[in-house]
């Protein structure tokens, strides 16, 4: 390992904190990328499913192949941090943490390149796109698979609750699937000195907030896991008119495509159900299924024996042979 290897990867991180870029226009980031592993002598091919990158290191003579992955897109957050490194583009901010991931990445490609003690190939894959905007589907689409082959590929995400130094992996489900939705509510729109004379979404949508809340607790299984937040709500402009619309959104996350397809229907019910009892007309918008992450028992494994042989311990909730 390199003696300023920590500092090295730090200020990496701190500058991929300061010039964060939203999914799919992470033209400077993958550029970054590719600076350092031209540095380390890595080769590399960009342009993968937009702004995508896998540099890739062979050694030996074995013909196993492993992929290693990471992504590189921030969010649509104004960084209120006041850290030396916060960052510089107005309305954008690394807040989901893959400033580290890719920061992460780069530093195993310096380590595997100076590690004489393994055999193979190792194919380090620079994600664009995470945040909802399918860059790992484009990156497949683009011929990933066929132009690195992988046996296996492994990624994992930060989680600032986790003590140093700990590593948390399990088998089966581990990060839900998602899907957005936005309900609009259409009634008729009047002043809200006579609302008998108007149709009011308003009502309409509150009462829907508060049912929707109920449709996890009495629809799934007491083991099963999924949620459905609201998030948005939009209606009117001035206080004393009743709006035409009234509208919410939100995401419905689930362990299971199953349980997805069972949310999804009961929002779609009970958003009708309260639009036909408040006279109120119901515009139901679902997105893309987003398919929730889960681990095989074999790859599981494989990554708490490396934590452990990396001297990271197991955080409690893997099993029983692993201290949990």
């Amino acid at each position: 390992m390199p003696d300023d290897f920590a500092a090295r990867l730090t200020a990496w991180r701190h500058y991929l904190h300061t010039h964060p870029e939203l999914s799919r226009r992470e033209q400077e980031t993958a550029a970054f990328v590719c600076a350092r592993l031209d540095e380390m002598g890595i080769p590399y091919e960009s342009g993968i499913g937009g702004h995508g990158v896998v540099a890739s290191l062979k050694r030996g003579g074995s013909n196993r192949s492993v992929g290693l992955r990471a992504d590189m897109d921030a969010l649509p957050i104004s960084e209120a941090t006041g850290k030396p490194y916060a960052s510089q583009t107005p309305g954008v901010m690394h807040a989901c943490g893959h400033d580290g991931h890719t920061t992460s990445l780069l530093g195993a490609a310096m380590l595997l390149r100076e590690d004489k003690g393994w055999s193979g190939q190792v194919h380090l894959v620079f994600q664009p796109a995470e945040e909802g905007l399918k860059g790992a589907h484009a990156m497949v689409e683009d011929g990933l698979f066929e132009r690195f082959p992988m046996e296996r590929i492994f990624g994992y995400h930060n989680w600032p609750g986790l003590e140093a130094g700990t590593v948390m992996v399990h088998p089966g489900p581990v990060m839900a699937g998602a899907v957005n939705f936005e309900i609009t509510l259409k009634g008729k729109a009047g002043h809200a000195g006579m609302p008998h004379l108007c149709v009011d979404p308003v009502q309409g949508i509150a009462q829907l907030i508060v049912a929707v809340n109920a449709i996890v607790a009495r629809n799934l299984a007491p083991l099963q896991a999924g949620v459905i937040s609201t998030c948005t709500l939009k209606a009117g402009e001035a206080r004393n008119q009743v709006p035409e619309t009234a509208a919410m959104g939100g995401t419905i996350r689930a362990f299971s495509l199953e349980s997805m397809s069972l949310l999804k229907r009961r929002l779609s019910e009970t958003a009708n159900g309260v639009a036909m009892a408040f006279g109120l007309e119901a515009q139901i918008w679902l997105g893309e299924d987003l398919a929730p992450t889960v681990n095989r028992p074999e790859e599981a494994e494989l990554a708490a024996q490396a934590a452990a042989a990396g001297g990271a311990a197991c955080a409690p909730g893997y099993g029983a042979d692993h201290g949990g």
